[in-house]
Formats: C-alpha cells, structure tokens, sequence
C-alpha cells in the first residue's frame, strides 16, 4: 500500500516507462517537472509545442533532450490536438495540459472522432499528503463538476475509486460529505449520500468498497470527533476517499490542506480512456511531478 506520494516513484521503478504526450510542453515549471520524472526513469515524454521555446527552455534549465521526441505547432489548439491524438492512437498512454488553457485541451479529449471520450463523466480526483491524517486522502470533485446530480456523482465516484485502486488498497472507505449525518429531504446532498450508500451495500461499487454518507467532515477524517458524538461507522475517521457535495465544498477543502494544513498533492482528471495530467500555474513544481507519477501510476494499470 502507498502511504506517501514518494512510494509512488517506487511503485514505477522497474523499467517500464509510460509515454506521457504534454500539450504546449513550451513553460519552464512544466518542462522542469518532465525533466525530473525522465530523470526518475518513469516517463517517456514527447513533447508537443513551440519546438525552439522547447530547446531554449530545456539548455536553460540542464533538461538533456537527446532521444525525447519533440512535435512543432504552432498554435495551442493544434497542440491539444496532437497530444491527445497520440493517446487515442495508443502512441502514447496519458496525456498532460501544459501552457494552454484547461478548456483548450478539454476540448480535444471531447473530440466525438479522436478524442478520449467514454460512457463517463469527466471528474477531477487529487491524493493528498497530510501531516495530521493518518495515510493518503483522495477527494473529489473540487475542479470540474459544479453541482452533480445524484447520477453523475455515482460517475464521479466510479472514477475516484479507480483512481484510488492503483494505491494498493484492499478496502477503500469512501465518506459521502454532507453538512450532517441525518437525511433531510431539504438537504440533497444528504438524500444523495444516503442512496450512493444503499447503492455499495446492493454492489454498484464493486468489491472491497464501503461507501456511508450523509457525513460530515469531522466525522470522516477523525476518530476523536465520531467517538464524542458517539457515531459508530466503519469509514468515520478513516476515510481513504471524500466526496464532495459541489465543487465549493472541493475546491475549499483542497486549498485549506494545502495552504493551511500544509498537504502535498497530486491531481488527475479521470472518465478519459486515459488520465489526464491537469495542474494549476498555481500549483508548486513538486505537486506538477507528482501528478505526472500518479498520472503514470494509473496509466499503467
């Protein structure tokens, strides 16, 4: 079982590269990631964009590009395009978002004729490292889903939980958030919770799953708090996986693990035929190579 973000590099250290295409690979922070993960020996790059920014950057940098492929465009639509082309074609197995805008390669995955749509719902999952939690915290959706429906929640969780499998463990405890623990037909996030929880125990989730909800965030993550309020639950205070009500409540959540709990993170879209490496300009140069390995790590399985 993966307990850091670190294991990760160990989980991809048997020779087996993954090839990752990079769309508009032509920015430092992305070409400095790339450099590390080729350096780490479990990535193969090939690099779409502005061929001499490419060279310019990576002689600024020390990034040795002998052997790594590199496709001129010369505009950051045909850079999508091409990317996601290559994994379509199976030339390559994930795809990443460099300097373009998220709608911009979005819209290439979406393509009805070349791109990686499947029966699923686009979602964002990220993995969190967290000083005060016990092990690693997946959530989801904090990036793209506004406000989903009971339906496309269960898309969302399907997609969580295979991006969650990949970190080697046997049970995965999912927490349904909610601003309590009772139903209220007032609250849909509560009647949701609860039906995505009657959805597990009926095995719409697979083995070695257990889904509760509706659960506050106290209860989820810590043990102190559900044995004050006396709740007994499998998942409260252990929770591998949180899903969020809206995007609000994700996009709230994550940042105060990062900028106030001090987390590190790695983040994917999933509900392609391949992940997709999507990071913030925002995000640090470590969280970029993160999520290119666990973008690689869910490639290759």
């Amino acid at each position: 079982m993966i307990n850091k973000l670190s294991d990760i590099f160990e989980q991809l250290q048997d020779g087996n590269r993954v090839i990752l295409s990079v769309a508009a690979a032509h920015d430092e922070e992305v070409l400095l990631a790339i450099k590390e993960a080729v350096e780490k020996e479990i990535i193969t790059p090939i690099l779409i964009g502005y061929e001499d920014r490419i060279i310019e950057i990576s002689k600024e940098i020390g990034f040795n590009l002998e052997g790594i492929k590199i496709i001129h465009k010369d505009t950051i639509e045909e850079c999508a395009e091409c990317a996601v082309r290559l994994v379509s074609s199976k030339e390559a197995d994930f795809v990443m978002k460099g300097l373009l805008d998220t709608s911009v390669i979005l819209k290439a995955v979406l393509n009805k004729e070349w791109g990686l749509r499947t029966d699923s719902l686009l979602s964002h999952v990220m993995i969190y490292e967290i000083p005060a939690y016990h092990k690693l915290l997946v959530t989801t959706d904090g990036g793209m889903n506004i406000a989903p429906d009971y339906e496309q929640k269960v898309k969302i969780l399907k997609n969580a939980i295979e991006a969650t499998k990949p970190l080697g463990m046997e049970n995965i405890k999912v927490a349904c958030l909610a601003a309590k623990e009772k139903v209220n037909p007032k609250m849909p996030a509560t009647v949701d919770a609860r039906a995505l929880e009657e959805d597990c125990k009926a095995g719409k989730f697979g083995e070695g799953v257990v889904v509760e909800g509706p659960l506050a965030f106290d209860l989820a993550i810590s043990k102190e708090a559900s044995k004050v309020k006396c709740f007994e639950s499998e998942v409260a205070g252990d929770a591998d996986i949180l899903l969020m009500p809206t995007i609000e409540v994700g996009n709230g959540i994550g940042k105060t693990i990062t900028y106030f709990a001090g987390g590190k993170s790695a983040g994917v879209i999933m509900g392609a035929k391949a992940p997709i490496v999507l990071t913030s300009r925002a995000d640090s140069h470590e969280s970029k190579l993160y999520s290119i390995a666990y973008g690689a790590l869910i490639a290759r399985k």
